[in-house]
């Protein structure tokens, strides 16, 4: 509806008021549409659009599209990075810390909140021995930090968006991936000094913000351990 077409007189105040009311309404009709039954569980849990905290923040949900281990799209048209307030506070802290003083670099995300439902799709997919994949991806049964608003998956991006090269890409399964693994890898040539320096970035502005890296994923980072996730805040299904 546009109100400037309509070719009503305005001279009545109350007409005019009960015209923009009516474009609100329908306007906030057509925004209420667009968000997935998926996306609404995340708010409806509390949850919070990182982007309305940190607007300068960047998001490229890699579960969004084919570009992920699984090869498929699970998380349908969402594409807001969900998650609990305090993480998303956090989060911004570290956006503040790279821009501090790193000012053209900009934080990546690439996965926040992530329902039950998906971790089981990625469980289910991950070709691997039954005692490996915990190395990887979480059990759905115990439940992901993901799974309850409360770890991100980033990296950093340069003044055109362009992500740094950190040796590896995105939901690299192997050694590569590992932090633990940085030192043995560069002794071997498998990964250089400069990739290994953009991910002490990452890890020194996350860590500073408050976050905890894992030993096998150096985009991973959780706000809190398992055990007071599960004392904050419910699980997502």
């Amino acid at each position: 509806m546009d109100i400037f077409r309509l070719n009503f007189s305005f001279r009545s105040p109350l007409l005019f008021a009960l015209i923009v009311h009516a474009s609100v309404v329908y306007a906030q009709e057509e925004a209420n549409q667009s968000i997935s039954t998926f996306e609404q569980s995340m708010i409806d849990a509390g949850l919070v659009d990182i982007q309305s905290i940190i607007p300068d923040i960047l998001v490229e949900l890699k579960y969004s599209g084919k570009d992920n281990f699984v090869g498929v799209d699970v998380y349908g048209n969402l594409e807001k990075c969900y998650l609990h307030k305090e993480p998303a506070l956090m989060l911004a802290r570290a956006q503040q810390f790279l821009k501090e003083k790193y000012p053209d670099y900009s934080l990546l995300v690439y996965d926040g909140a992530r329902p039950r439902s998906v971790q089981q799709i990625l469980w289910d997919t991950l070709d691997a021995p039954i005692d490996v994949k915990p190395n990887y991806v979480a059990n759905p049964s115990k439940g992901s930090i993901h799974n309850y608003g409360s770890a991100v998956d980033l990296t950093i991006a340069d003044k055109n968006g362009n992500p740094l090269d950190m040796g590896t890409g995105y939901d690299h399964f192997g050694a590569l991936a590992y932090p633990t693994m940085e030192k043995k890898m560069l002794k071997e040539g498998k990964l250089t000094k400069g990739q290994i320096a953009h991910r002490k970035i990452l890890r020194s502005v996350m860590t500073k913000a408050g976050f905890r890296g894992i030993d096998s994923e150096w985009w991973h980072f959780n706000a809190f351990p398992l055990s007071v996730v599960k004392s904050k805040y419910s699980i997502i299904e």
